[in-house]
């Protein structure tokens, strides 16, 4: 049995979830509810408070000694290019509209969803040795496959975004594949160190996946190395952006985003953020990671471009005023996907975690959209189920085909 297909529906979901960002599970109750949300808003708003503090004291840079870069800092790093920068009062006026309604419908737990899980076949991967093929497994976690080669992008299996398992936000969707139903993973690419991206449990699976220490090389940006050896994780590899390693006949290339980094109120943009360029003879694919719109990605096409594959996140950009500096929307997503060159692009970072304000099912309508206004060739920039698993070689045929 091969990689299957079917169609994306939406219709009504009735599993427990988290109503937004640091919220707690779904309560039949309204009040209750409303409670859970004021406390967990209380909370967030104290930790921005302290982030805050953090921010405007010292901190331990983690660039590296003796190199000056424009995106160093005396604390750690920042963005290549000016952008608005939200303090404590914008946090506390987006949670407070959200707290009490002022926002579309859209994430609220009496919102229904379905998003059907793709029927996956793990001995089919598992045995997969010579075909090129993704599969999506949810959020910005991806499986590629190369040439007998298993990579994973930002693996996240844990139920919930956040330092705790009992509140913070829960999938609305189950996991498109269980970890032990994994090939034996290469290499893992990690974009940044936000809950939703980089998660304990996961990578200390991973670490012994095949045996006692024996499990992937990590690919992590400036400053997260650290991290991983606390976790007694060594095989990791650290580059800044525009640096690259060789690996597995593989040349992989960290590049810039525009985001930040922090897992404490006390670490606010200390390591660095990152999307990544992995070039193989024939194929060439492209994570963004997390990032809102800038320049970057015209230059990475001029360096490293054009994309056979590419993976851009399309969910998590509303409210606009907030979100846009750090978050891309599916309009920019399509703009990001033409200044890259990509052949084919998916949609990911949707669908599964509820985080911000948009309808958990909008970024593909508007992703469609998008892609009809801007005249892209049909099928260039796609979604998928989770679980679902698409043969890239086949795709990218038919992608050439006159």
């Amino acid at each position: 049995m091969g990689p299957r297909r079917a169609p994306l529906k939406s219709g009504a979901f009735t599993g427990g979830a988290a109503g937004g960002c640091w919220t707690e599970a779904a309560r039949p109750d309204g009040q209750l509810e409303r409670d859970g949300e004021m406390r967990i808003f209380l909370i967030a708003a104290i930790g921005a408070v302290m982030t805050l503090n953090a921010t405007c004291g010292a901190s331990r840079s983690t660039a590296r000694e003796g190199v000056q870069k424009p995106h160093h800092t005396a604390n750690g790093f920042q963005n290549n290019h000016p952008h608005e920068i939200h303090g404590f009062a914008d946090l506390f006026q987006w949670r407070w509209d959200r707290l009490w309604g002022h926002v579309p419908e859209g994430p609220r737990e009496e919102r229904e969803y379905e998003f059907p899980l793709a029927e996956n076949d793990p001995a089919y991967l598992r045995a997969n040795r010579s075909e090129t093929t993704v599969t999506w497994i949810g959020h910005a976690t991806l499986l590629i496959q190369w040439h007998g080669i298993n990579l994973l992008t930002d693996p996240m299996f844990s139920e919930r975004a956040f330092p705790v398992q009992w509140t913070g936000p829960q999938r609305f969707a189950p996991l498109g594949l269980a970890l032990q139903d994994l090939p034996p993973i290469d290499v893992v690419l990690l974009s940044h160190n936000h809950y939703d991206h980089l998660d304990v449990d996961t990578v200390g699976y991973l670490k012994d996946q095949r045996g006692a220490g024996q499990g992937p090389r990590f690919f992590v940006p400036l400053g997260l190395k650290a991290w991983f050896a606390d976790q007694g994780i060594d095989d990791v590899v650290e580059l800044d952006w525009w640096e690259h390693e060789s690996y597995m006949g593989l040349e992989i290339h960290a590049v810039p985003a525009q985001h930040f980094s922090s897992r404490t109120p006390f670490d606010r943009n200390e390591t660095l953020w990152a999307g990544w360029v992995v070039a193989a003879p024939g194929f060439r694919f492209y994570y963004s990671g997390d990032t809102g719109y800038s320049t970057d990605f015209q230059e990475i096409g001029r360096r490293l471009g054009p994309m056979d594959f590419s993976a851009i996140p399309i969910g998590a950009y509303a409210p606009r005023w907030f979100m846009k500096p750090v978050h891309v929307n599916p309009e920019e997503a399509v703009r990001i996907h033409r200044e890259v060159g990509s052949r084919l692009s998916v949609g990911i970072h949707w669908g599964t975690f509820s985080l911000t304000d948009e309808a958990l099912d909008e970024p593909p309508i508007r992703l469609a959209a998008a892609v009809k206004s801007s005249r892209l060739p049909g099928g260039s920039f796609f979604v998928m189920q989770h679980g679902e698993t698409r043969l890239l070689d086949g795709l990218l045929v038919q992608r050439d085909a006159p």
